[in-house]
């Protein structure tokens, strides 16, 4: 008992992040903004969601076939040069987001779509699992009209499935902040850190049982 009573307070201190109750509320010239489209280099897309820690979510993106990379950052806030403590406290407006740099010759961006819905509990809000507070808001980014129509026509299928309402945002994308050195590729660098043991790496599993066909060769 002393042992489990340990280690939920472990989680609760080696999370994602600290969690905050605070319901920041996305301004309205970020949600009515023209949204800015990124060009393709070398033939490469990209593509912005957030789901909560982003920890759990570049593992995720990165097991996917056609996913070059996963980059963790922020996004959908309104202030510059966002850090990670100033986006726990949920002042900032920004959420913990991913870069995804992928080949749409093999992967499409409806993929990736169906890949964020299917990978988080989509009627959560202000958070995933442990991880509470607007800096964990679910977000989905596009960056242009046919974007938009394609992650509305998947939310859409996918609220026939819940009960409650979908919680993710939909947003004109703006910009991505890169995040800290230490949070790229958390999940492999840290396999042995208490978050990544007990929320991050079940969350990839069970992303990985429930989409087995687009998944990488190998992926750990």
């Amino acid at each position: 008992m002393k042992f489990i009573y340990l280690n939920i307070l472990t989680l609760i201190f080696l999370a994602c992040g600290n969690a905050n109750g605070n319901q920041s509320v996305t301004k309205p010239e970020i949600a009515n903004a023209e949204p800015v489209k990124v060009e393709a280099e070398n033939g490469m897309e990209k593509a912005y969601f957030a789901s909560g820690c982003f920890w759990c979510v570049e593992a995720i993106y990165e097991s996917v076939e056609g996913v070059q990379e996963a980059i963790s950052g922020y996004a959908g806030g309104h202030t510059q040069n966002p850090t990670y403590e100033a986006s726990n406290t949920g002042n900032t407006g920004h959420a913990e987001a991913v870069e995804i740099i992928y080949d749409p010759n093999v992967v499409s961006f409806e993929t990736l779509v169906r890949v964020y819905f299917g990978s988080q509990n989509p009627t959560q809000a202000n958070g995933q699992g442990p991880d509470r507070g607007s800096q964990y808001r679910s977000i989905i980014f596009f960056q242009n009209q046919e974007q938009k129509n394609i992650i509305e026509k998947v939310k859409a299928e996918v609220a026939k499935e819940y009960k409650d309402p979908i919680a993710a945002e939909i947003l004109p994308f703006q910009k991505f902040w890169v995040a800290e050195d230490y949070h790229q590729n958390y999940e492999k660098n840290n396999p042995g850190n208490p978050y990544i043991q007990n929320v991050s790496i079940p969350r990839l599993e069970k992303f990985k049982a429930k989409f087995p066909d687009i998944l990488k060769e190998g992926t750990h």
